[in-house]
């Protein structure tokens, strides 16, 4: 069975409008050159493992030099000192807002989304770049208002999930342009459908994204069909492509078939994922000079999508995507 690291060496996915070239992630990530600043980022929120992550990454395997995590806030004051001490962080804050001129960069990173946004306001006014650990918000009207306000600020801002923004994804999305033909799709993945962190957006997120990225962001309708914590979703493509996604509810790993040339072919990628990884190295690139990843429409196209799904999986039904279009 796949695990989440051995996923992205052997099946993929990401985010279709994404501004990613396939050179853009080549160069090296473990050399800082001279005229390159140290970069401080505080991180909000401690609750899950990520924050842990980051900590062991920046400060305990210097992945990236010159960049370190100085600063966290914690759900509780026991998730921030569990993630100073297992992420070798230095200093916690009672209050965000005590991070302010202290940091280059910021790291938002709870596990209900609908706590991403509002947090990270203060620090987009103030122009910081931001990175909002997936998924992006929990509602989509509300992360183009903050997305509108980055772009007025001049913030750079951007939030994926590990699995759709990956080498082994964007490598999928080049095996299946190459293909002639392609009419179903079918993708398998965890879900839990009752999360108390969001229902299908937890982990539906690592589904939906490597999707869109792989083919297209013009999903139209969806329909979730389930039997208690059972189900699997429809996906309607305005380009006449079908597909299915399964909720995995114990096993674990995501895999994606296509029917093409009148058989079902198991897509795997053909690259080996580097390390450090390229979600982490076009971060940390957006935190040094600005430039972002992904384009602000993908993120919330994403976002419109899980959205369409929760409802589904309310009520049984088809539900028309309901897409935000920024207007800039």
């Amino acid at each position: 069975m796949s695990t989440r690291r051995s996923f992205l060496k052997t099946a993929g996915k990401a985010l279709v409008i994404t501004s990613v070239s396939p050179k853009f992630y080549l160069k090296s990530a473990n050399k800082m050159s001279a005229n390159q600043k140290p970069i401080r980022i505080g991180i909000i929120g401690a609750e899950n493992s990520h924050t842990i992550g980051f900590g062991k990454m920046f400060n305990i395997d210097k992945k990236f030099p010159g960049v370190e995590v100085k600063y966290v806030w914690g759900e509780t004051d026991e998730a921030a000192k569990n993630a100073m001490e297992k992420g070798g962080i230095p200093f916690q804050v009672k209050d965000p807002a005590e991070m302010m001129g202290k940091i280059d960069a910021l790291i938002v990173d709870h596990r209900h989304p609908k706590y991403h946004l509002e947090p990270a306001i203060p620090f987009v006014k103030a122009g910081i770049p931001t990175f909002i650990d997936k998924p992006f918000c929990y509602r989509a009207p509300e992360g183009k208002a903050f997305l509108e306000l980055a772009h007025k600020s001049g913030a750079p801002v951007t939030s994926y999930s590990s699995i759709g923004y990956s080498e082994a994804t964007f490598n999928l999305r080049e095996q299946v342009r190459n293909m002639e033909d392609v009419r179903q799709v079918l993708t398998t993945g965890p879900v839990v459908l009752d999360s108390e962190y969001g229902n299908v957006f937890f982990y539906g997120v690592h589904m939906v994204q490597p999707l869109m990225a792989i083919f297209g962001e013009d999903i139209e309708q969806v329909r979730v069909s389930r039997s208690g914590s059972l189900g699997n979703a429809s996906l309607k493509f305005s380009s006449g492509l079908f597909a299915t996604m399964i909720f995995k509810e114990k096993a674990r790993g995501w895999e994606t078939y296509v029917e093409a040339s009148n058989k079902w072919i198991e897509l795997k990628p053909q690259v080996q994922e580097s390390n450090p990884a390229i979600n982490y190295v076009d971060m940390v690139e957006m935190f040094r000079t600005g430039k972002e990843p992904r384009t602000h429409q993908s993120i919330l196209n994403s976002v419109s999508v899980l959205e369409a799904l929760e409802k589904s999986a309310e009520n049984d039904k088809w539900v028309d995507v309901k897409y935000e279009v920024l207007n800039y």
